[in-house]
């Protein structure tokens, strides 16, 4: 986009309501928000002229700020001509339309500048539909202040009412009526991903998701893993639509890696909702990677809101043996504060850019597969060539002996359970007993 922004990091007065319908952290570091929110606008190509961190000592229902910082703010706009004033917060429609009376420019909160976001990185149809859904919830709670441009949107069909109708209503049916019609679509589109779902399942590979914060490093540690070319820049929320790859482990079992959207502080619920989808796989994931920035200045709180989001998918964290935490960009600190690996903690110290450690982690992954599995004996006929296919391809092959006496192939094998009952189902081969 180009255009000049300067951005403002309120900080709220402590244990106020207004501060906890936030849902603002007391305990991340003000520099760190206001960093984020510059990481944000650098996302969509902004051009930052600055920022600052306005302590407020009460919070004004009309414009958020007090008057001298609002009469500050003003001054600064005309000075520097900027375009777009961005307040790293959520702001009501009626504190949004005054300020932008009372700065005479473009002012966006930090839902906003979110959705923008989100619609530049959507790839996927489900991932523009859900983007624009979120995007039409969040102006239909504006239409104090965006009716003039939806009406750029309008065809003049004649279908939106009679004269008597107020502008504001017209707006809003326009809006309910699209928002109805891509639900409708969505539906369709998640029909067609539980199909494509299902057929996965064919060919159960064990599921790797990896999750965290945006920017700790998920996309650059997946294509050190893959040897893909995930979109992978120093910029917040540089993926967006889940990426799978097929990845062999040391032991040459495969496994399915799934890279998510990054998540965030003081993500919208609606937004929260409308990208459930996109971590879907972690739901499904045998085992989880979660990959932190270890050296952010607030690494501790970027950790507690992701463990926050993945209680809101009904995933439990602490004492979770199939979590393991990636402590990721080790090259970005000194020699002695460097973290180490702790296997017993599930807890691999690494920098995925330089590829050290990266082995380590891999260990691990089999590691805990193995732990989920047990030892099953077969003995198959030459000809169940199908058989020892997909033993190889769904398990971990320990022993492979050809019987000459018997014209038979004993095989040894690590499977799960859920990987046993299929190939009992599927091929009728009972196990030798022990």
């Amino acid at each position: 986009m180009g255009e000049n922004c300067y951005i403002v990091q309120p900080i709220l007065p402590q244990g106020r309501s207004a501060l906890k319908s936030a849902g603002t952290s007391s305990l991340r570091d003000p520099d760190a928000r206001l960093e984020e929110a510059i990481g944000l606008s650098a996302a969509i190509d902004l051009n930052v002229l600055g920022g600052e961190i306005v302590n407020l000592r009460k919070v004004d229902a009309g414009v958020l700020f007090g008057k001298g910082v609002v009469e500050r703010l003003a001054l600064l706009v005309e000075q520097d001509e900027i375009g777009l004033i961005i307040v790293n917060h959520a702001l009501s429609p009626v504190q949004q339309r005054n300020l932008e009376k009372a700065l005479k420019c473009k002012v966006i909160d930090r839902s906003a500048l979110i959705l923008e976001i989100f619609g530049d990185r959507a790839q996927t149809k489900e991932g523009k539909i859900q983007v624009e859904l979120a995007a039409l919830n969040y102006q239909r709670s504006r239409l104090v202040r965006s009716w003039t441009h939806l009406e750029r949107q309008r065809g003049g069909a004649g279908f939106m009412g009679g004269p008597g109708e107020s502008q504001i209503e017209l707006d809003r049916r326009m809006i309910d009526e699209k928002i109805n019609r891509l639900k409708k679509q969505l539906v369709d589109v998640k029909r067609n991903r539980d199909l494509q779902r299902e057929s996965r399942e064919k060919v159960p590979y064990p599921i790797v998701a990896l999750v965290g914060y945006t920017n700790a490093g998920k996309s650059t540690l997946f294509n050190n893993i893959t040897g893909a070319d995930v979109f992978a820049q120093d910029l917040l929320f540089a993926t967006l639509d889940p990426t799978m790859r097929e990845v062999k482990l040391p032991n040459d079992r495969r496994i399915i890696l799934s890279d998510t959207v990054g998540f965030i502080s003081e993500l919208p619920t609606h937004l929260i909702a409308a990208f459930r989808a996109t971590l879907e796989q972690v739901l499904y994931a045998d085992v989880i990677l979660h990959v932190r920035d270890i050296s952010a200045v607030d690494t501790a709180q970027q950790r507690e809101d992701v463990i926050s989001v993945l209680s809101d998918l009904g995933v439990a964290y602490e004492d979770n043996e199939k979590i393991i935490e990636v402590l990721n960009k080790t090259d970005l600190l000194a020699e002695d504060e460097r973290p180490e690996t702790n296997i017993d903690n599930r807890r691999v110290a690494l920098s995925a850019l330089e590829d050290q450690g990266v082995q380590d982690l891999l260990q691990l992954i089999q590691d805990i597969l193995a732990k989920e599995h047990k030892l099953y004996s077969f003995t198959l006929s030459p000809a169940a060539g199908e058989a020892q296919s997909w033993l190889y391809n769904h398990g971990h092959v320990l022993t492979y002996q050809i019987n000459n006496d018997n014209h038979r192939i004993d095989l040894t094998v690590n499977l799960s359970d859920a990987d046993f009952g299929r190939f009992r189902q599927r091929f009728s081969i009972e196990p030798n007993e022990r």
